[in-house]
């Protein structure tokens, strides 16, 4: 869904390393250097006897960052020294000029490098383009798999090591609260060298990311092909679905369905455990040549039964092929050693023990099961372990999907009409017309493959790009829902790029707050097509759907985070152990933090996500995302969305606790959704 932030991993060292918080000289973990103490300690004392000693900070900073980087054919031990004399640089002015002139090449650069992979792949990703097998080479290419190799060869690295300082994620936290804009930018800089990781296995995440990828966009099952145990076909045959994102959202529709919904969603939900057991015939795998009873796991063609192969653990072999690309960089850094670290320390900026333990406050609260119980009593039925996808507290719960799909496929028959169509979206959600309009310039519309994702640009001349799945009869209900959430990642990639003010924080602190717009953007799909909800207790189901939502993700990142724990101790596990593990960690989170409210065990559903294979440790933003979500809507009600999505991003890349602040004035927290979720709770009651 959010491919882009794929990029973080398969762009290069820049991309990796641009979050990063790499410890000062008193913190950081010992690792061997080439340059020997005696050397650093006479080339800080003779640049500040040269300087002066009010530069002493930066100097020692700046030379010891630069030594812990520097290797023997990078030159020899006086080299450096005479490298840091001729090129730290003590005029204010000057610095700033060349802190402009790094990043205005910077731009030039990695926007080029993102064309260029965003041109590579479109043959892999859209539907206009014939795919045939050089493509897939092409895709996995890294025109910036060599871009940090060649600046640490011809010093530019060095040149920024040594003259803007790197701070750890405890200093920026620490000392930011003082730290102008520019303080911060020049922060971010230091950020960009923390690490010297061979291109060749830079090259090798990016092989292995983009074959996770295209397994996964091309993994569509055809729903018209599915029979229950009395043979019969629930679904349209045309429908084809992409998993997980097609199956789980056609399930969530199917609650509008008071006749054939239950039937219906028993039938995807033994399709997912089917898919997640490796159980699944590969003949069924985008092919619809044969019916399929997900119930027996028998195939049928001219009525007659058919013998098949289960697909052989390729969705495991998968996750071993990133871990093992992702696993090849640990040695390069000392600081982030394992892929977990560089994920939650260095990109996210929040630990990883500190994401967990806030996710499993949460789906441990007591407000989980008085939420459940609602949902039974508003079902009718006791829950099914597909009922962590409830959707009846959204307004379009009561609205069928073939009516909602009617809809979006006149006003959406091809991808020129979403373009077109742009502006008067951002008109609607409080933007000025002129501001509607440059916004909507920056952005193009293509036709996906996969189920959608959104692709920002890297320069300001370049446009984001919102990749929307549109089948022949026009967009479906839930290629308009995806394209709402992707659209919320364009606009705010778009407001990131062109109105902060230093392209050095360009962006936002991590992809969970990207993931916070998105959902801001999605929540809000029927009221842009027009259909309004009069319920009075609009703001109850509003907070209650966010809390279930969340609740359900978060038990998927706990998977993914516990799988990655687990292959970091079994690095040598094959895709049929990788396979065993997921689904008994799955089967355990789920025992331990949903068994009782669903009064069912074992149950491996968690593990059905497809970001788990082609998004290493992605999960995590989203919920994260809507725990920001939360906070950000509390914030603006009552407020033009325009505006206030404009003033939050503006703020650009600052570390997440600071960005809250200055957004919503108090850092990230379940506490305000778990109140409002037992304020609604006492409402409902209330009117029982």
């Amino acid at each position: 869904m959010k491919l882009f932030y794929v990029l973080i991993i398969i762009i290069g060292v820049f991309a990796i390393n641009c979050t990063g918080q790499k410890e000062s000289k008193t913190n950081t973990k010992e690792v061997d250097m080439y340059i020997d103490k005696t050397t650093v300690d006479n080339t800080i004392s003779e640049l500040i006897k040269k300087f002066g000693q009010e530069n002493k900070f930066r100097i020692e900073r700046g030379v010891y960052q630069t030594a812990s980087l520097w290797k023997e054919e990078d030159g020899s031990a006086e080299q450096f020294k005479e490298f840091c004399l001729a090129n730290f640089i003590k005029d204010t002015n000057e610095l700033f000029n060349v802190f402009n002139r790094v990043s205005e090449n910077l731009e030039t650069i990695w926007g080029h490098f993102n064309k260029i992979t965003l041109d590579l792949n479109r043959p892999l990703h859209l539907t206009t383009f014939n795919k045939y097998s050089i493509d897939e080479i092409f895709g996995a290419y890294s025109p910036g798999a060599h871009l940090a190799e060649d600046f640490y060869k011809n010093k530019i690295a060095f040149i920024i090591t040594l003259n803007f300082p790197h701070f750890s994620l405890a200093e920026k936290s620490e000392w930011g609260k003082s730290w102008t804009r520019k303080d911060w930018a020049y922060a971010r800089m230091g950020d960009l060298f923390t690490s010297r990781v061979p291109s060749e296995l830079l090259q090798n995440v990016s092989q292995a990311v983009t074959n996770a990828d295209l397994y996964i966009s091309e993994y569509n099952i055809f729903m018209g092909k599915l029979i229950d145990n009395q043979g019969k076909k629930l679904f349209p045959d045309e429908l084809k679905l992409i998993t997980h994102w097609g199956l789980r959202d056609e399930l969530k529709s199917q609650y509008s369905d008071s006749i054939n919904g239950l039937e219906k969603q028993k039938i995807i939900y033994e399709v997912m455990k089917r898919i997640i057991n490796q159980e699944i015939p590969k003949n069924v795998i985008n092919n619809q040549d044969y019916n399929w009873n997900p119930f027996t796991n028998k195939l049928t063609k001219n009525g007659k039964d058919v013998s098949f192969e289960p697909e052989p653990d390729t969705r495991y072999k998968h996750i071993q092929n990133n871990f093992l690309a992702l696993k090849e960089i640990d040695a390069y850094s000392p600081n982030y050693p394992t892929y977990i670290s560089r994920k939650f320390d260095e990109e996210f900026e929040i630990p990883q023990q500190e994401v967990e333990k806030l996710f499993t406050s949460f789906v441990s609260s007591p407000q989980v099961k008085e939420v459940a119980d609602i949902i039974q009593k508003r079902l009718g039925r006791k829950l099914e372990p597909f009922d962590i996808w409830y959707d009846g507290f959204k307004s379009r719960s009561s609205i069928s999907e073939n009516e909602l799909s009617n809809i979006t496929s006149k006003k959406y028959p091809n991808p020129q009409a979403v373009k077109n169509d742009l502006p008067n979206i951002l008109f609607k959600l409080g933007y000025s017309k002129e501001k509607a309009l440059s916004i909507s310039n920056k952005i193009e519309v293509d036709p996906s493959r996969g189920a959608g994702h959104a692709w920002g640009a890297q320069m300001k001349s370049e446009n984001a790009h919102l990749r929307t799945r549109i089948a022949e009869k026009g967009m479906d209900y839930k290629g308009y829902n995806i394209a709402t959430h992707e659209l919320g990642h364009n606009v705010e990639q778009t407001i990131t790029l062109n109105d902060v003010d230093f392209y050095m924080l360009t962006g936002v602190p991590n992809t969970a707050f990207t993931e916070a717009w998105a959902f801001v953007f999605q929540k809000r799909d029927l009221e842009l097509l027009g259909i309004k909800e009069n319920n009075p207790d609009k703001r109850t189901m509003m907070v209650l759907d966010n809390f279930w939502s969340t609740y359900e993700i978060m038990g998927v990142s706990l998977v993914d985070m516990n799988l990655w724990k687990w292959l970091y101790q079994n690095p040598n596990a094959d895709a049929k152990q990788i396979k065993e593990a997921t689904i008994r960690i799955a089967k355990e989170i789920w025992n331990k933090y949903y068994a009782e409210v669903f009064g069912i065990k074992d149950q491996p559903i968690l593990a059905v996500y497809s970001h788990m294979i082609d998004n290493p440790l992605y999960l995590s933003a989203y919920p994260l995302g809507h725990l920001i979500e939360f906070q950000i809507e509390n914030y603006i009600e009552g407020k033009n969305l325009g505006d206030e999505m404009m003033r939050m991003c503006k703020q650009g890349r600052l570390i997440p606790q600071y960005w809250m602040k200055g957004a919503v004035g108090r850092e990230l927290s379940i506490e305000p959704t778990l109140n409002a979720t037992q304020e609604a709770i006492n409402k409902i009651k209330s009117q029982h």
